[in-house]
């Protein structure tokens, strides 16, 4: 019986770990995903032991296994939009770039998950280098946090490399993104500036009232927002401010179900009689 693809939302494929926690992982991006109005898609890239307070341990998932989930899905169903989040391994970034580079007209958006909130160290020197290397040249829109953006563009061959964030934008453009946002929730600023950057430097700046407490999963919320309003059909600098109104109110309604972070409420709107793009 064939698809009336009249029916079927816009699909997005996510490649992320679990976290058990529902606040980031591969949870918060299928939380975002369907908030918005897309059917989503997940590759399992690793399994972690953590609570609202920080990841203990992450069983990063065979590469094989991995490149087996995103072909039988990719075979049989027609994606709009990839996602990244935490990827685990060198040999899963490796395997992942094969995939996504046989689609080339499927936009990317990567949310490079380097650490937890807490600090605890989820990728090593290895991994970024090949996220830069095999993943920045594929990708659509990069969406790291002030620190991330610093550590992939650091210049490790010049020990008094300290970049500005618009140097690291410059860079991470050059070595392939389309498209850099970066968010500054981890500036010490009364305010939060996320800017969006281009081949030609600064495309757009959004400042947002800082919020009290600390979250978890604002980043892989932020990234899975883009990525389903560019399913949904949006140019980039509206999906980008789109997604961003979309994340400050969740975050503005998150809550504190532990004893670590406030976990974001990705259906906010729904609670609240609120459409998810009222502003």
């Amino acid at each position: 019986m064939p698809v009336d693809t009249e029916l079927v939302p816009p699909i997005v494929l996510t490649f992320a770990a679990s976290d058990p926690t529902g606040g980031a992982g591969v949870q918060a991006d299928l939380l975002t995903l369907a908030s918005m109005g897309c059917h989503p898609l997940s590759v399992v890239t690793g399994l972690t032991v953590q609570d609202t307070t920080g990841v203990e341990d992450v069983l990063a998932i065979d590469a094989g296994w991995i490149a087996d989930q995103a072909r039988v899905l990719l075979e049989d169903l027609p994606v709009a939009v990839f996602k990244f989040g935490m990827l685990c391994s060198v040999e899963a970034i490796a395997a992942i770039a094969e995939i996504v580079n046989d689609y080339p007209d499927i936009p990317l958006v990567f949310d490079p998950v380097l650490a937890s909130g807490r600090g605890d160290q989820l990728a090593d020197e290895e991994m970024v280098e090949a996220m830069v290397g095999l993943l920045l040249p594929r990708t659509t829109v990069l969406t790291p946090n002030s620190l991330e953006a610093r550590r992939l563009a650091l210049d490790e061959q010049n020990e008094d490399d300290v970049p500005s964030l618009s140097e690291c934008a410059r860079r991470l453009v050059n070595a392939g993104a389309e498209y850099v946002l970066i968010t500054g929730t981890h500036e010490n600023t009364p305010q939060v500036t996320n800017t969006l950057y281009g081949s030609h430097g600064r495309i757009r700046e959004d400042i947002w009232d800082r919020l009290p407490g600390s979250y978890h999963g604002s980043g892989c919320t932020l990234a899975s927002a883009i990525a389903a309003n560019l399913a949904n059909g949006l140019a980039m600098e509206e999906a980008v401010r789109d997604a961003q109104d979309y994340t400050w109110h969740a975050l503005a309604a998150g809550f504190r179900p532990g004893m670590g972070q406030y976990i974001p409420d990705r259906f906010f709107w729904a609670r609240s009689g609120e459409l998810p793009d009222d502003e």
